[in-house]
């Protein structure tokens, strides 16, 4: 996945939720296994907000706020 490429997605970042999904389905929404598709979305929707503010919007993507609790609580788990 592209970051540049998903950022000119219609919607932005729809390429990498959609891959959560497709991973979810195949592993039997075992979030666990889609991990790293969950990251590389939050990593979207990072870029995002940050090329375009946090008034931006996309569907793929969390509210800034939430976006970065989620970001800073992945950080804490990783850390563990």
């Amino acid at each position: 996945m592209a970051l540049k490429e998903d950022l000119a997605a219609k919607p932005p970042c729809h390429p990498r939720a959609c891959a959560i999904q497709d991973c979810l389905t195949k592993n039997g929404y075992n979030e666990a296994k889609c991990s790293h598709l969950i990251d590389a979305l939050y990593e979207c929707c990072d870029a995002f907000y940050k090329q375009n503010g946090d008034d931006a919007s996309t569907v793929s993507c969390p509210k800034p706020s939430l976006l970065r609790l989620k970001l800073k609580q992945r950080q804490e788990e990783k850390s563990k």
